[in-house]
């Protein structure tokens, strides 16, 4: 069942067609779902919402019925009941047939959403509340038109968004970027039209690294910064007060908060 939210989003129905495990702290998995012809997304870094379901459970439980008033209602049923929400991003969208694909990343200890993950089968049923509208306001990578050179941070969370903004750039456009993972395994072979530098730091401070580094000359530079809160805004602090960035130019997203779960990082909010 499709139910319509607050456009241009709206929840999606849909099961595990495959895993692939893509290294050691990194799994993808692919849903698709009888609704996913009404799923559009420019891609980036499109944030999304997706609720599993607690083990022993079938299905996430979220009250659909309730219409606009599902949150509300979700929100007091029993701890134990009440489908785990988490925030990912979308590595890709693919027509003929309708799938998505979302990169989790493996923790240890598990949180819901690793554990959930790591045991991902074939069949196991989820929701997904995403976009019906391809530019909508949960794309945070929007590069002014004049940009000549994109400087990017992430770590492993923001790995995926990374990924598909890389594959999105144009051809000609300069980029540097710096990725940082727990694992050598953890590293990807990135596909991208743009001349881009792509630096890959395994168990290494970035912020070393990115205040270490002599940019490209550029004009008008764009930056975007993702993952754990207090990393992003440090790396803020410096593009904006030491490399004296443009503040407008610069987008930054916690996409984690260390010490702190999803629940309790919302309820900071």
């Amino acid at each position: 069942m499709t139910t319509a939210v607050a456009a241009p989003f709206r929840f999606f129905s849909l099961q595990v067609v495959r895993t692939r495990r893509l290294g050691p702290s990194m799994v993808r998995v692919t849903f698709a779902g009888a609704d996913l012809h009404a799923f559009h997304s420019d891609g980036r870094d499109q944030s999304l919402s997706l609720f599993l379901p607690h083990p022993g459970q079938t299905e996430p439980q979220v009250p659909l019925e309730l219409g606009d008033g599902w949150w509300q209602g979700w929100r007091e049923l029993p701890d134990d009941v009440r489908a785990v929400m988490r925030s990912y991003t979308l590595r890709a969208l693919r027509r003929d047939p309708d799938e998505v694909d979302i990169d989790f990343v493996l923790h240890t200890p598990a949180g819901p959403a690793s554990h959930w993950a790591s045991r991902a089968t074939a069949g196991d049923r989820v929701l997904l509340l995403g976009p019906a509208v391809a530019d909508n306001r949960a794309i945070r990578f929007r590069p002014p038109q004049d940009t000549d050179l994109v400087v990017i941070w992430g770590d492993d969370t923001a790995v995926p968004a990374v990924s598909a903004i890389l594959e999105t750039l144009p051809a000609g456009m300069r980029a540097q970027v710096w990725l940082e993972v727990h694992d050598a395994g953890d590293i990807q072979d990135l596909t991208t039209r743009a001349d881009a530098a792509i630096t890959w730091l395994v168990e290494e401070d970035g912020l070393d690294a990115v205040r270490a580094a002599e940019l490209p000359s550029a004009e008008r530079p764009y930056v975007w910064i993702a993952g754990e809160s207090g990393r992003v805004k440090a790396m803020r602090r410096h593009f904006v007060g030491e490399r004296g960035t443009d503040r407008r130019r610069v987008t930054f997203v916690g996409y984690w908060r260390q010490g702190m779960t999803e629940e309790q990082l919302r309820a900071a909010e």
